[in-house]
């Protein structure tokens, strides 16, 4: 095991660290398109958990919006960091390697977190709070989308992704 192989799940902890959810509903997006994570992931192969998980990603990205919507640094939006980083990183290491996945993920999704709160506050003192947050929404659901679909397409027998053959 070498830190290449476990990118994907650092990337996708970086996306947790903006939006819980947005790893979760990814990747539930990629399960439902047929395609497969590297790790094992049997929670998403779920109904009730996949479809769950794309209602709470939407559902995030409607409530960030909102005035009376908290801080993602507050112990509940950690947790749910905690909770969906820890998943998806596993869900895209390497097999065998879903432990240190879901550490890796994360152990960026929380310190990042209150950075990414920083800049958010930075930009909707400058455009208010729904710009700066639609803004935020397409950066991150579109890293996301681009770190799921690197780490599920070109899925070969050898178990490497495109992004672990990229950085091999």
């Amino acid at each position: 095991m070498n830190f290449r192989s476990l990118l994907s799940s650092v990337l996708i902890g970086a996306v947790a660290s903006a939006r819980s959810m947005t790893p979760m509903a990814t990747i539930a997006t990629a399960r439902l398109a047929g395609r497969r994570t590297p790790g094992e992931l049997f929670l998403l192969d779920r109904p009730l958990f996949k479809y769950g998980a794309l209602a709470m990603g939407a559902g995030e990205l409607y409530g960030d919006k909102m005035k009376s919507a908290p801080d993602r640094t507050v112990f509940l939006g950690l947790l749910a960091r905690v909770m969906s980083a820890g998943i998806a990183g596993a869900a895209l290491a390497p097999r065998g390697n879903e432990k240190a996945g879901a550490a890796l993920a994360v152990a960026t999704a929380v310190p990042l977190a209150y950075l990414t709160l920083a800049g958010r506050k930075q930009a909707m003192a400058k455009m208010g709070q729904t710009r700066s947050g639609l803004i935020e929404d397409a950066l991150v659901v579109a890293a996301g989308s681009a770190i799921v679909a690197l780490s599920t397409s070109g899925q070969r027998a050898h178990g490497r992704t495109a992004l672990q053959r990229t950085y091999a």
